[in-house]
């Protein structure tokens, strides 16, 4: 008696099928699926894992999914979820130690520089919410924008040159300010010294910052969705690691070249510190920015088809913007609950650090000799400047030391496995044939459950501590050490909710590819309001597929992260003066401890953003049905807010 299989075996010769040639195009043909058949979900193919040890033929019954299942042969694999080298990795984050050398030479040097054009301390402060400022407005425009960018060079790309050329143009501008428009109001015989050419030249300058602000913002927002775009989806962790590194040199370099007398060296690029500072910064950022453009190429917009919506004016953009806050993905909007806290309690480390040291230094000076002449007392602060500025430098040590080191022991938090597309059926496959490395002896440093939302906890915890300890501290010694503290959380500040955000949207974004090949297949049956391979009707799936590009462009995305890291340094502003208002003491009187409070109080912040830190998940549900339910809860959304 034959068995079953082999009556299989011979129905399938007695009846062969007609071989279809395969679509050369990467997109399924219409031929290629079974119009009967309905294709196996994308969780079945992500969650789906090729078992190397089992033998050729199962002595079991055939699956009924095999007829569906692709082989090797008729795999695709999505190129820019090929795993990536650390060459290129480098390459492609390489512009952020460009950009933050350009930010470390306005934050350490733009305030003495303002003084110096005779800015009051009392209007200083207005100046420095333009970063702030900017960052709400800009970021999220800009990505809007070049999320909708359709041409041949890429999304991002136009904008970082764009952006890098405007920064350029406006350090020159800043360190030049007293020459150009002292030069520009000279030929029409205003004298240089007078008060009048006096107030323009910092009306000019001030003008300058904002215009400065505006365009490293832009270069931000751009290369921040550079790395969503152009490092795979499982890479994400190990290319925002690799940026906060990039980072912590930037730093370290801005804050070393001002410690040097750069002018007895770079005399040619300008006669004093900050010209010169700025000149270097321009030239690091041009030649990173070069690097990364050129050798780091994106995908070509054009094959995303034109854009969903068109960019809108500034008044709509207020109104997109709230409606995306309201839609954003669950892992997206608990990074923005945590960063929104958090980062009322950093404004204090980044804008106070160095007052506060200097503080702690004057104290027993003053205690000695309270009748300090103003030279004495100039002399003993600017002394006191540079203890605090080395205890920033401190902090930026440690910070990349973590960033450098930590990686290597944090689990990484998303599946290894590139996403893969069958030519034939458009389905997507998890696979283990995009060249993954084998795995190597530094993966065994891997602290199995140490992920990167628990060390950014805990990170988190340690630095409301640190904060909490201020108060207590009365050594130069001590607080330099709780700055260097300070400098762990500094560095996972960088790089987990960057991570965690990216990670998911390019995942998603990835996942949106091969959803957009499965909806080409024809619908089951031959009437045209049939239910289409996924089970959808034709209407619901062109619904859903606008709704997803909408909520996963990256652009808006990072907009809003970044709106909730900039809105809370307007608050700590407003908050930091009103306790200096009441606390602060004249300066030269000792017993001012008032940046101590300041700096506890932000503590508390942090340890509220830990509460929102827990509800971050390790393992975010990426699949087929996790996205489409999300995307029909966005749906829902948007119809009771229209009614």
């Amino acid at each position: 008696m034959a068995t079953l299989r082999e009556e299989d075996a011979r129905d399938t010769t007695a009846a062969p099928e007609p071989v279809k040639s395969p679509s050369t195009s990467g997109q399924p043909d219409a031929g290629d699926i079974e119009p009967g058949l309905t294709a196996p979900s994308l969780a079945t193919r992500l969650n789906h894992a090729v078992n190397e040890n089992s033998p050729l033929l199962s002595s079991n019954e055939s699956d009924p999914d095999d007829a569906a299942r692709p082989t090797p042969a008729l795999q695709h694999v999505d190129e820019t979820q090929e795993t990536k080298g650390l060459w290129y990795m480098i390459m492609l984050t390489i512009s952020m130690g460009g950009l933050q050398l350009a930010w470390a030479v306005e934050l350490s040097n733009g305030s003495p520089y303002l003084l110096s054009l005779g800015l009051s301390k009392s209007l200083m402060a207005l100046v420095w919410i333009a970063g702030p400022l900017t960052g709400t407005l800009v970021v999220p425009y800009v990505g809007m924008i070049s999320d909708n960018c359709r041409i041949r060079w890429g999304k991002r790309r136009p904008f970082m040159v764009g952006g890098t050329i405007a920064t350029v143009a406006g350090l020159m501008f800043l360190a030049w300010t007293r020459e150009i428009v002292g030069g520009i109001l000279g030929i029409f015989g205003a004298d240089p010294k007078s008060e009048g050419v006096k107030v323009v030249t910092i009306i000019a300058a001030v003008i300058g910052v904002y215009v400065l602000d505006i365009a490293i913002n832009t270069v931000q927002a751009a290369i921040r969705a550079f790395f969503v775009d152009c490092a795979p989806a499982h890479q994400q962790e190990e290319a925002n690691a690799m940026a906060s590194r990039a980072t912590g040199i930037g730093n370290i370099i801005g804050f070393i070249a001002g410690y040097v007398n750069l002018p007895a060296y770079l005399w040619f690029l300008g006669d004093n510190q900050f010209k010169i500072l700025c000149a270097v910064a321009s030239i690091g950022l041009a030649i990173t920015i070069a690097l990364s453009t050129a050798s780091i190429h994106e995908r070509d917009p054009r094959k995303d088809g034109s854009p969903i919506k068109k960019t809108p004016n500034i008044i709509a953009f207020f109104f997109n913007i709230l409606k995306s806050i309201k839609r954003l993905p669950p892992q997206t909007k608990r990074v923005c609950e945590v960063q929104f806290f958090a980062w009322v309690g950093f404004f204090p480390l980044l804008f106070y650090t160095s007052s506060y040291i200097g503080e702690i230094y004057v104290q027993p000076y003053l205690e000695e000799n309270p009748n300090m002449t103003l030279e004495e007392l100039e002399a003993l602060y600017e002394q006191a400047t540079r203890i605090g500025t080395f205890a920033l430098l401190v902090n930026a040590i440690v910070s990349l030391l973590t960033n450098i080191f930590l990686p290597f022991f944090i689990a990484p938090t998303f599946d290894g496995h590139p996403v893969s597309v069958n030519k034939h059926t458009g389905q997507p496959v998890a696979t283990k044939t995009t060249g993954l490395p084998r795995r190597s002896y530094l993966d065994y440093l891997r602290i199995p459950g140490f992920t990167l939302k628990r060390a950014w906890l805990g990170s988190l915890v340690l630095f409301a501590v640190s904060m909490f300890c201020t108060v207590l501290v009365r050594s130069v010694a001590g607080a330099t050490v709780l700055i260097g503290l300070a400098g762990i959380t500094w560095a996972m500040a960088l790089w987990a909710p960057w991570a965690i955000i990216s990670g998911e949207i390019s995942r998603r974004d990835a996942i949106a590819r091969v959803q957009r090949l499965q909806n080409m297949a024809p619908p089951q049956g031959n009437e045209p309001d049939a239910p289409s391979s996924n089970g959808n009707s034709p209407d619901m799936d062109a619904e859903l597929a606008n709704e997803e590009a909408e909520v996963d462009q990256a652009g808006v995305i990072l907009g809003i992260h970044n709106m909730a890291i900039a809105v809370p340094q307007v608050v700590a502003t407003v908050g930091s003066s009103i306790v200096f208002k009441f606390l602060q003491k004249p300066r030269g009187t000792p017993g001012d401890h008032s940046f101590a409070i300041v700096m506890a109080l932000g503590g508390i912040f942090v340890l509220g953003s830990c509460i929102f830190a827990v509800r971050i998940k390790d393992d975010v549900d990426t699949t087929e049905e996790a996205v489409q339910d999300e995307a029909r809860g966005a749906l829902l959304a948007d119809e009771d807010a229209g009614n």
